[in-house]
């Protein structure tokens, strides 16, 4: 039996080397939220995964796609509203990706897309409310924001979950005007309030005024009124003598009422 010399050793040392490199480039794993997308000499092969499976060494390209829900900060977008009013809006995004082959093949990279359409449509949007719909209206406006979103990335395999509007920063000069008009508001409830007060106080004392519709009536009205008045024991009170039968009959008549009580 012929002996091995050393360069055939280091012959089968490479030789083995080459086989472990060529056989670990074949045998690919993804794991259970992840799919391989296959390119086989340029041309698509399918998608595979997840778990263990083979591909061709240097006739296929292997890329890897995650599937979980991704999301993203949207960086800070100045605004102008309906109402001319400039803003700093603060968003976030999160989508899936539900077709891999779609994600890589129709679109170059689909997490830098789907991020510069967001900043666009989260400023035309926003641009046509007023600055009141955009600070009491955010759940409606981010509903809105992602369902065009959905709609224009839903070509590319990748799901616009959810969208919502963080933060929305004013000017301290427009802080100060929307303050005043805060205050305008309020103070103009309040007159309303008091204006209507007068009113039903009005209309009750023109009812109270018809009741009283005979001299008897006024002048126990008077006598009520004076009584409260000298509840006070701090007052000199003068009034006129005239009527005093008046003032007989209406005493017995207010007797006559105790009594039947």
């Amino acid at each position: 039996m012929q002996k091995m010399t050393i360069i055939d050793v280091i012959g089968y040392f490479f030789l083995a080397i080459i086989v472990l490199w060529i056989l670990s480039s074949a045998i690919k794993v993804v794991r259970e939220y992840e799919r391989g997308v296959i390119f086989r000499l340029g041309r698509f092969s399918g998608v595979k995964g997840p778990g263990l499976f083979f591909v061709v060494p240097i006739a296929d390209r292997f890329v890897k796609v995650d599937l979980r829900i991704l999301a993203f900060d949207i960086p800070k977008q100045r605004v102008i509203t309906k109402d001319n009013v400039s803003v700093d809006v603060d968003a976030a995004v999160y989508y899936r990706v539900f077709d891999p082959s779609k994600a890589i093949i129709q679109v170059e990279n689909f997490f830098e897309a789907t991020n510069l359409l967001s900043q666009t449509t989260l400023r035309d949007v926003l641009g046509q409310v007023e600055l009141d719909d955009l600070l009491t209206k955010r759940e409606e406006l981010s509903k809105r924001i992602g369902e065009i979103l959905d709609q224009y990335t839903d070509p590319w395999g990748v799901k616009v979950t959810a969208v919502a509007i963080k933060d929305v920063s004013i000017d301290e000069i427009m802080l100060r005007a929307i303050a005043k008009q805060a205050e305008a508001e309020r103070e103009k409830r309040a007159r309303i309030i008091v204006a209507e007060g007068e009113y039903i106080a009005a209309e009750k004392i023109s009812a109270a005024a018809k009741k009283y519709t005979t001299p008897s009536a006024l002048r126990l009205r008077e006598f009520q009124t004076l009584t409260e008045i000298a509840r006070e024991k701090n007052m000199v009170v003068v009034t006129s003598t005239s009527g005093v039968e008046d003032v007989g009959k209406i005493a017995s008549m207010v007797e006559a009422l105790k009594k039947r009580k």
